[in-house]
């Protein structure tokens, strides 16, 4: 018992936030989006949860000017300890946009966050594709890699691919309404579906790789998450979990797993390594659903 006990322990999850400085479906609140932001930090903290957030350099300006104000809410993140990466100027789709119009949003998306990390002694080097897609082809998977490469950014793969955001949006919808009661079932509903989506992928990787391997969450800088991340680090610590950084998460051999499969679509990692192995249909069955209320 006591040796199973410390291979459950062993369990490593990184938790990403996608879309920075925030996901507010039309609240512009300044106090709003600043309490958003303080309830992530806040539970990052409780949990010693060394968190990375992905930067959409967009959402920092007003007019076409940098925006101070939302700025300074982004600066929360590397004030507090946190690290933040690059997810492109405008979050656009690689497999529908030209590549030197995607790869010039790259460059785009870290001229603001570059700098601001550097104030914190810290850098930019991490990079996550918009919609999780990163080439329809081999050849077009392997330019983007390339510009990366020569750009010294390191690809952040997703291994728990989820739809919080179908959830956020559902919730943030109640929150407009005022509705308390919708609110608690939603977020009591979300927290299930991602009980059941880590269980899932726990199950795929094993099937892949015979083992747990260290695992990359996905989730967005919104109210849904601000209101509800602690209820989710507490069920991952439940599941036997040790929150890792992005960079600790990558040192796992399966990250360089080799894909040889592509098509239009932004799924895990694992998915795309599954399907490099051979897998298809029925193998995928047991991937939870989001509750037909929340779609």
């Amino acid at each position: 018992m006591g040796s199973s006990l410390l291979f459950a322990q062993q369990k490593k999850l990184c938790i990403t936030v996608d879309d920075l400085p925030v996901v507010s479906y039309g609240i512009h609140d300044s106090t709003f989006v600043f309490n958003l932001t303080r309830d992530l930090i806040q539970t990052f903290d409780e949990y010693q949860i060394p968190a990375i957030g992905y930067v959409n350099e967009s959402k920092l300006y007003t007019n076409e000017k940098p925006d101070s104000t939302k700025i300074k809410l982004l600066e929360l993140w590397p004030a507090n300890g946190y690290d933040l990466g690059n997810h492109t100027y405008a979050h656009l789709s690689y497999h529908q946009t030209a590549f030197n119009d995607y790869t010039d949003g790259i460059i785009k998306g870290e001229q603001i966050t570059r700098p601001l990390l550097k104030k914190y002694g810290k850098e930019l080097r991490y990079f996550r594709h918009p919609y999780l897609q990163s080439g329809l082809r081999q050849g077009h998977t392997d330019s983007l890699k390339n510009f990366l490469k020569t750009n010294s950014y390191i690809e952040a793969p997703v291994t728990i691919d989820n739809a919080d955001y179908l959830f956020a949006k559902a919730y943030s919808d109640a929150y407009k309404e005022e509705d308390s009661e919708k609110m608690k079932k939603i977020g009591s509903a979300y927290v299930k579906y991602m009980e059941e989506k880590v269980v899932y992928f726990e199950w795929l990787a094993d099937e892949l790789f015979g083992r747990p391997i260290a695992q990359t969450l996905l989730t967005h800088a919104n109210l849904l998450n601000a209101h509800y991340l602690d209820d989710l680090a507490a069920m991952y610590v439940k599941h036997g979990y040790t929150f890792v950084s992005q960079e600790e998460v990558l040192r796992d051999s399966a990250y360089q797993s080799e894909i040889s499969r592509y098509g239009n679509w932004g799924i895990s990692w694992l998915d795309r390594w599954a399907l490099s192995q051979g897998k298809s249909g029925d193998f995928f069955k047991g991937d939870p659903e989001v509750p037909a209320f929340i779609r």
